[in-house]
């Protein structure tokens, strides 16, 4: 490994350990074992590697669930058959990844006020986007390229809206599975 990726793996560690709030620079540089000076050489800043970091640590353990889950449902079932199973699959994705996700929740703020940020990120989801598309496309082929990219969008959005409402009150009622059959039922009129 190079300095950039001893740099993300070191920030991932540092960030577990001490929290987001609290870690520093010289924190990050100790856990890569890379001097201080190597953040600003190959990141710029000090937030613009943990933005990276979280980002990219998140996207491999989460984009991994929820393409197993999305595969998974999908195996011998109809699209709309694979829908809740598919949806609580998500769930269960979002419920073990908690940590994970709050750091991103966190994160979000700073890459909200920041345009650079802002165009990583847009980066990022275009690839998390991919990813997803993908499975739907291989859970689905039937499916025109319209339609698993819609499908792909709706779950990608439904996964962000659940994560932050789960993590800011988990004892409230959610939509699972079968309340979000029932959901577009209502919708389509059925």
């Amino acid at each position: 490994m190079g300095n950039r990726e001893d740099l993300l793996t070191g920030a991932r560690r540092a960030i577990l350990d001490r929290g987001l709030a609290k870690v520093t620079a010289r924190d990050i540089a100790n856990a890569a074992g890379v001097s201080l000076a190597a953040i600003g050489y190959h990141f710029g800043s000090k937030d613009r590697l943990v933005m990276e970091a979280i980002t990219e640590g998140i996207g491999d353990a989460v984009g991994d669930g929820m393409e197993a889950a999305i595969v998974g449902a999908g195996e011998g079932r109809s699209p709309w058959e694979g829908m809740g199973p598919t949806w609580n699959g998500l769930i269960d994705v979002i419920q073990q990844n908690r940590e994970a996700l709050l750091l991103s929740t966190e994160n979000s703020v700073q890459i909200a006020r920041d345009p650079e940020a802002q165009q990583f990120m847009t980066t990022a989801t275009l690839e998390a986007h991919r990813g997803i598309t993908d499975a739907v496309h291989r859970a689905y082929p039937e499916m025109s390229e319209a339609q698993t990219d819609a499908v792909a969008k709706l779950y990608f959005i439904l996964f962000q809206g659940f994560a932050v409402q789960w993590l800011i009150a988990p004892e409230a009622p959610l939509l699972d599975g079968d309340g979000l059959v029932t959901a577009i039922e209502a919708l389509r009129g059925q």
